[in-house]
């Protein structure tokens, strides 16, 4: 907004949004240009919704941000449409909705940043292709972890598709906001990990969460970032310090797994990417 954009938010709560809303206008000015539009990531009909709304409010997208996600859910959940909680809002509704905009996004010559986590590289490393929802093996930390991974692949194998395809106006990023002072255990880990991030916090590897918003500004907006990248800090364990490339591990991107997670995802959302 210090930059004259247009942001508009799309979140569950409209309370929280409205909350965020006037803080920014108190901070920006009345002027300052951001809205809010009602979406819910844990329901593809939501999502779908949303993105009508979207559609019809905003003639350019320059820049998509799937910060959305939930964490650590400590037993399983689904969704409306039957998903694990955290795969189904985290990866299959982000992978709705950019499927959805693309084509505007494409005509702004937008870009696509995917936030996803250090967890990425815990857990199994891989797609639970046999079971997907968990319901043999559920582990909060692992099933997270999958998701996040699923939100990577997702990105990856988009920039290959769109690079096959010529189509190459949209640029895909891939970010994470290491270890940031934020909500997201607060809201849906259990007392026992509530505890252990907030003593976690009280140390000086636990950053603000304004500088854990700075690596997706960055995939936002700035010039000569490459692609197959994750950025965010690169200090201590790259969990805080200054924004730059972090380390990609391999896994993050085998392509059979992407591609295989592709073909699912499509499945699942009932969605066809048009590449």
């Amino acid at each position: 907004m210090a930059k004259n954009a247009n942001v508009v938010m799309l979140n569950r709560s409209s309370d929280k949004s409205q909350a965020a809303i006037a803080e920014l206008k108190t901070e920006f000015g009345s002027d300052a240009e951001v809205g809010f539009i009602r979406m819910d990531l844990a329901s593809l009909a939501s999502v779908r919704d949303a993105a009508v709304e979207v559609l019809a409010s905003l003639p350019r997208i320059d820049a998509l941000i799937c910060n959305a996600a939930i964490a650590q859910v400590p037993k399983q959940r689904l969704t409306d449409d039957g998903f694990e909680s955290m795969l189904g809002t985290n990866h299959y509704g982000h992978f709705l909705l950019c499927g959805l905009l693309f084509e505007r996004i494409e005509q702004t010559e937008g870009r696509i940043v995917v936030v996803s986590s250090l967890g990425y590289n815990m857990g199994i490393k891989t797609i639970q292709f046999d079971d997907m929802n968990w319901d043999k093996n559920y582990h909060q930390n692992r099933t997270y972890s999958q998701s996040k991974l699923a939100q990577m692949m997702f990105a990856y194998e988009l920039q290959d598709r769109l690079a096959a395809a010529n189509r190459t106006n949209v640029k895909v990023f891939v970010c994470h906001p290491g270890s940031s002072k934020t909500s997201l255990i607060t809201t849906s880990g259990n007392l026992a990990t509530r505890i252990a991030f907030y003593l976690m916090s009280l140390s000086p590897i636990v950053q603000s969460a304004e500088k854990g918003s700075w690596p997706e500004v960055m995939c936002a907006t700035e010039d000569g970032l490459q692609q197959r990248a994750l950025y965010g800090p690169t200090g201590f364990i790259e969990f805080v310090g200054p924004v730059g490339k972090g380390t990609l591990h391999p896994h993050a991107y085998d392509k059979a797994v992407m591609q295989r997670l592709w073909d699912v995802s499509e499945k699942e959302t009932g969605f066809r990417w048009d590449l």
